[in-house]
C-alpha cells in the first residue's frame, strides 16, 4: 500500500512510519515545514493546504496531528489551541481526501469521546459522555467523517492513553515514581484505560489492511482501577507507592484538566478489534510494564 501520514515526527507517527515500512508500505509524510526529502510533503492546513501531487496514487492516508491534552492546565486559550490543532487540520485533510479519491482515511481520536464511565466498559457503540474531551471528540470524529466522500473508508481512532518510555503519560509519572513520591490519585477507584505504544502501532497498521471503518477503540482489554495501575508501576520500579493525592488537591492543581484525565473513571473495551481478531501482545498491566522495564 501507499500511505501517507500526518504527525509522523509524534509519539505514534515516529513509530508508525518505520514499523509501515518494515512490513513492505510505502510511506510519505506530510509535514509542516520545508520538505527535505523524497518522502516528505510540505503542508500547511492554514494557508495552502495538502499539495495535490502529495495523494496521487495514493490508498490511505493516517491523521495523527494535535496538541497533547496533557501538556498543559486547560485555561480558555489553551483549550482553544486543543481545539484547532484538531478541528482545522482534520477537515483541510479530509477534504483533500475527497478530492483525490483516496480510498480510507484514518483519523485520529481519543477514548476521551465517552466521558466519565464509571464502572461500565465502553464500547464503540456507546454514546458520548459529558465533558471539554467529550465535546471535543465528537467535533473531532464529526469533521473527519462529514468532510470526506461518502465512499471512504473513514476509521476513528478512539486511543486510550498510550504507554512508552519516550513520551506520554507514563513519561510523566516514571520521575515522580522514582522519588518514592508515586502514588494513587483520588480514590484510586477510577478506572484507567490505556495502549502501549507497539500494541497501538499494530492497531493501525491492522485497521490499514482491514475493510473496518466507524470507530474503534485503541485500548488494551485490561483496563483496570487506578490505584491499581500506580501499585503496579511502583512494584515494576522497585519503588513504594505510599502517597496519595486527595482527588480535592488533584482539581485544585491540575483543575478541569486532572478532574477529567485523572479523576473520570474510563473503562473502556476494544469490542471492534477483538471481534475482528486483532491480538494485543499487552493484554494485562503487568504484561505492560514488564515490556516497558525490559
Amino acid at each position: 500500500m501507499r500511505v501517507v501520514v500526518a504527525g509522523s515526527q509524534g509519539l505514534i507517527g515516529s513509530a508508525l512510519v518505520p514499523a509501515l515500512r518494515g512490513a513492505g508500505h510505502d510511506v510519505a509524510r506530510l509535514v509542516r515545514r520545508e520538505a527535505l526529502s523524497d518522502d516528505e510533503f510540505s503542508w500547511d492546513p492554514e494557508t495552502f493546504g495538502v499539495p495535490d501531487e502529495a495523494l496521487e496514487g495514493v490508498d490511505a492516508v493516517v491523521s495523527l496531528g494535535g496538541v497533547g491534552v496533557g501538556n498543559q492546565r486547560w485555561t480558555g486559550r489553551f483549550k482553544q489551541e486543543l481545539r484547532d490543532s484538531r478541528i482545522t487540520p482534520t477537515e483541510v485533510l479530509a477534504e483533500a481526501v475527497a478530492a483525490a479519491g483516496v480510498p480510507a482515511f484514518l483519523s485520529a481520536s481519543a477514548t476521551g469521546f465517552y466521558g466519565d464511565t464509571g464502572t461500565h466498559a465502553a464500547t464503540e457503540s456507546d454514546s458520548a459522555g459529558g465533558g471539554f474531551l467529550a465535546g471535543l471528540v465528537t467535533d473531532w470524529e464529526q469533521t473527519a467523517t462529514e468532510n470526506a466522500r461518502a465512499d471512504t473508508r473513514v476509521v476513528l481512532l478512539r486511543t486510550a492513553p498510550v504507554l512508552s518510555r519516550k513520551g506520554g503519560l507514563l513519561a510523566k509519572l516514571r520521575p515522580v515514581f522514582w522519588t518514592g513520591l508515586g502514588g494513587s490519585i483520588g480514590d484510586g477507584k477510577q478506572f484507567f484505560s490505556w495502549i502501549t505504544l507497539p500494541d497501538e502501532v499494530r492497531a493501525i497498521a491492522y485497521l490499514l489492511e482491514s475493510d473496518i471503518s466507524g470507530p474503534v477503540n485503541l485500548s488494551s482489554p485490561g483496563a483496570l482501577p487506578f490505584g491499581e495501575f500506580a501499585s503496579a508501576l511502583g512494584r515494576s520500579m522497585h519503588r513504594p507507592t505510599i502517597m496519595s493525592v486527595p482527588g480535592v488537591i488533584a482539581k485544585t492543581l491540575g483543575g478541569e484538566m486532572a478532574e477529567e484525565m485523572i479523576l473520570f473513571s474510563q473503562r473502556v473495551a476494544p469490542k471492534v478489534l477483538t471481534e475482528h481478531g486483532f491480538t494485543f501482545d499487552h493484554q494485562s498491566i503487568n504484561d505492560a510494564l514488564d515490556y516497558l522495564n525490559a
